[in-house]
């Protein structure tokens, strides 16, 4: 029997109701309404019916209520109606109920019910956002089967989901694949590469889309943006920014923060401005963006300003504020810190583990260690970066007993990491203690660190600082796997350790084995010549700074200039100096202190003139350096004047070795009371190496007795742990020929279990570096050089050289005495190089210590003699000998 049909009117009032309960469904905001709506249809029996169950569900699904979504779906019991279906998956994908979504599809699938093209877009989507790689190739296999591939909607949602897979290729294939195309097919593809940083390909892609007629979006123009960025093109940005100024969207919030964080990575700042201050809408990305660009760029101050600005209008999330908070940190601005932190406290970002991290690290870099422990004492929950954030904290602080307690707290709540045991091992090497770091070294053999790459490069670097070069080699030979950071420790280590000639076999085996030196490298190399005096291996290096496009760096060129004034070579340090486009203060300085070594004192003014003419604001260490100079070449009266300039005019307090440079300039000029009457005018105690350089002008000077004995007293009492300062009081006794004072000094350095630093001089023939310690008689040609100095000896005796005997400091007969001075080390050199290189060759010559009173008489005799120009570099500074003088004039 079929049912009776309504009447016209009946059917009318029924249509009526269907519209106002279609319309009521889709303007209701409120889910009480939603609910009331949802009662009625229940009554009424419209439930069950395909359009209104599938409008409920979309509607719950809009007001974020899944629950309910799922209720109705199951309450009219569906079947094989796939409208119903792919409101269920729209509806659960909304929500970001990836995994339900799916197991939905799954369900209709295993029903046998039909998907059709509106199916499935949700159910991409739901692949990419469940992450489901597998199920989302299954998936685009379905599309294939049924033959959808060519709708542009599921084209469009293939390319967005490979995008966010990272499998460009498969979403550029599919791209490739569509018979038609729209903006969001080309926006997904360029947003894509834009996404995963291959920025060639998305500049490229949006330029494919305006050869195909396509007028970019707001969304387009903001993609390609970063793309512009990381490429640093800056001319393809700014064409991309007047493209937006005639399309009307360059106010649009998305691409101006775009066109922010382009112009702030390429320090751009008016633009930046211009941008920022003309847009109507700013959101919070607008302000992360700028408070975190300011601070990547080092304005500091300001990106503190801006987020202060900020809080007046939106909420910071967690990114902000690690930005403000590394600015804070790199200013030591604890008071704005602060601010952040009650910021924090307020809208209960401390309670996030993250945000009480940033704050141990904040406090830890400003120097407020107690403030840091509060923070991380008030943790309920500690991870890896907590732990190692104070821990680093107490070892900038230099508190190595805080940072080795707290890292054995640690070991009772977690496991330290790699990151742990490189933050901990530099104390090692502060305190010199080799027993620590052999105990640390266990601990990450037990714990599996020692693999790391990071760990063993830290440890390479401990050992060779606590005097262990072995075992430092031994960790370097010993590794699997080296990174370049690994090649660049162990040449330091021969830098510090004085290995000059492993460190170079090292940069050698290194060139062999293909590694491509980076700027570090080159840093941590040219100290190796510098030390060495090796110029021919600088000249190589200066080469492969030029093969590597490094000559603009502004460290290297600094390097160099130092390089070649220690290698005897001035006039190459100038020459780098005056190439230089950019210089610093470091420049300047370099510049200044190669004047001072060799003894070009009104050099160095001119120097620190100019600097100041340049705007170039001198620092400590130019004040240092100018000091320095003045010192070395007897301009005692602007040595001083500079001191007073250094405090006075630029406000900068000086510290004590400042007041060393000031004493030995005193000193050096014979003005040994007043030298003494300085130091005890000082604010601060005057550590071993103040009363050093008076001690050394005593020793040189043979008078003021009672003042060297005095200064002898006053190193004793500070127990320096530097053997120099002891060596020195002996040597001072011993001119005194103060035996018994002698014999009590060199027990306590015994005790101390300090060695004396042997003298050692050394020479370049023929691409080969000759060493010769003070004493020695087991060495190529010894008996030749013996001779030869014997000959030598007898020449300047004719020519009126009496040997100056206070030059040494044993008690021993007069004969004993002048065959020791022809032991030294700088006269063995000498020597021998006379024996193998031509006459009339100038030779060059190094010297770790001091040279003496007689051996700086002797070479200018032999000079003479010989007729030969030797450049010698002592521990202080550079001596040409020519003709019988030397360039010091004697006043060194």
């Amino acid at each position: 029997m079929r049912p009776s049909k309504l009447h016209p009117f009946a059917q009318q009032i029924q249509e009526s109701l269907y519209v106002s309960i279609s319309r009521a469904l889709s303007l209701t905001s409120n889910i009480k309404e939603l609910h009331k709506i949802h009662s009625f249809l229940i009554t009424s029996g419209l439930v069950r019916t395909v359009f209104f169950s599938g409008k409920l569900i979309s509607k719950y699904a809009q007001l974020k209520d899944p629950h309910s979504c799922s209720s109705v779906f199951i309450s009219v019991s569906p079947t094989n109606n796939v409208y119903q279906w792919n409101t269920i998956i729209r509806a659960m994908t909304h929500n970001g109920l990836f995994i339900e979504a799916l197991n939905h599809y799954t369900k209709m699938r295993v029903l046998n019910i039909k998907p059709d093209p509106f199916t499935f877009p949700s159910v991409i989507n739901s692949c990419a956002g469940s992450g489901k790689f597998d199920t989302a190739k299954i998936v685009h296999e379905h599309v294939l089967e049924l033959g959808f591939q060519s709708d542009l909607y599921i084209g469009n949602a293939l390319i967005d989901m490979y995008a966010r897979f990272s499998t460009l290729d498969k979403a550029r294939q599919v791209f490739d694949e569509m018979p038609n195309r729209d903006s969001v097919s080309w926006n997904s593809l360029v947003s894509g590469y834009s996404a995963h940083e291959e920025w060639e390909k998305a500049l490229e892609t949006f330029h494919q889309s305006r050869t195909a007629g396509l007028t970019p979006d707001s969304f387009m123009v903001s993609s390609v943006l970063p793309a512009c960025s990381g490429l640093n093109a800056i001319m393809e940005g700014q064409i991309v920014h007047g493209l937006s100024l005639k399309l009307g969207i360059d106010i649009n919030t998305r691409v101006c923060n775009s066109l922010l964080s382009m112009y702030l990575k390429s320090n751009k700042l008016e633009e930046c401005h211009k941008v920022f201050n003309k847009m109507p809408i700013r959101d919070a990305i607008t302000w992360n963006t700028v408070v975190s660009g300011y601070s990547q760029l080092a304005l500091y101050q300001e990106s503190i300003m801006l987020f202060k600005e900020m809080l007046n209008k939106h909420k910071p999330d967690l990114l902000t504020i690690t930005s403000v908070l590394h600015a804070c940190s790199n200013i030591r601005d604890l008071e704005s810190g602060k601010f952040v932190h009650n910021y924090m406290v307020v809208n209960g970002y401390e309670c996030d583990i993250t945000g009480s991290n940033i704050l141990i690290n904040m406090y830890a870099k400003c120097g407020n260690l107690s403030e840091a422990r509060e923070v991380f004492d008030k943790m309920k929950t500690r991870d890896l970066t907590s732990w190692n954030s104070l821990i680093n904290g107490f070892v900038k602080a230099s508190l190595y007993e805080e940072a080795i307690e707290t890292f054995t707290s640690m070991k009772m709540d977690i496991t330290p990491d790699f990151v742990t045991y490189v933050t901990i091992l530099p104390i090692c090497t502060f305190l010199m203690s080799l027993k620590l770091a052999k105990s640390f070294h266990c601990e990450t053999i037990k714990s599996g660190f020692n693999s790391s790459i990071i760990v063993r490069n830290a440890l390479i670097d401990v050992y060779a600082k606590c005097g262990k070069m072995e075992d430092a080699l031994n960790q370097f030979d010993n590794m699997k796997d080296r990174d370049i950071v690994s090649w660049n420790t162990i040449i330091s280590a021969c830098s510090h350790s004085e290995e000059y000639n492993l460190g170079f076999k090292i940069i050698n085996q290194m060139r062999i084995e293909g590694i491509l030196p980076n700027v570090a490298t080159i840093l941590t190399t040219l100290p190796l010549c510098s030390n060495l005096g090796a110029k021919r291996q600088g000249k190589e290096l200066h080469g492969c700074v030029f093969k590597l496009n490094f000559e603009s760096n502004i460290p290297i060129a600094n390097a160099l200039i130092e390089m070649y004034s220690k290698c005897g070579n001035l006039k190459n340090s100038i020459r780098v100096f005056d190439h230089m486009k950019v210089k610093d203060v470091v420049t300047w300085t370099t510049l200044i202190y190669a004047y001072g070594i060799y003894g070009q004192g009104n050099m160095a003014i001119i120097a620190f003139g100019n600097m100041k003419a340049a705007r170039i604001i001198p620092d400590r260490i130019a004040f240092l350096s100018i000091i320095f100079a003045c010192s070395h070449s007897g301009l005692v009266e602007k040595g001083r004047a500079y001191f007073n300039e250094m405090t006075k005019d630029y406000k900068i307090d000086p510290k004590i070795e400042h007041y060393a440079c000031v004493v030995d300039l005193l000193s050096r000029s014979g003005q040994l009371p007043e030298a003494e009457k300085f130091i005890l005018s000082m604010p601060m105690t005057p550590d071993a190496s103040i009363w050093g350089s008076l001690l050394s002008a005593c020793r040189a000077s043979g008078t003021h007795t009672k003042i060297a004995e005095r200064a002898s007293k006053r190193i004793i009492e500070l127990n320096s742990n530097n053997p120099g300062y002891y060596i020195l009081v002996s040597n001072v006794y011993a001119s005194l020929k103060k035996w018994d004072e002698v014999r009590k000094v060199r027990k306590l350095i015994k005790d101390k279990g300090f060695k004396k630093d042997a003298g050692r001089s050394w020479l370049d023939i023929d691409k080969k570096i000759y060493v010769f310690s003070s004493g020695e008689k087991f060495f190529e040609q010894y008996e030749e050089v013996k001779n030869l100095l014997e000959v030598l000896g007898e020449l300047i005796a004719k020519e009126g050289y009496i040997g100056n005997l206070r030059s040494v400091f044993h008690d021993v007969g007069e004969d004993e005495k002048r065959e020791i001075l022809c032991g030294h080390s700088e006269r063995l050199a000498i020597a021998f190089g006379l024996l193998n290189t031509k006459p009339g060759t100038p030779l060059q010559i190094m010297k770790n210590l001091r040279v003496c009173e007689d051996c700086h008489t002797v070479t200018k005799y032999i000079s003479k003699i010989v007729e030969r120009e030797f450049l010698v570099r002592d521990a202080n500074r550079f001596h040409l000998f020519k003709n019988g003088s030397c360039s010091c004039g004697d006043y060194w």
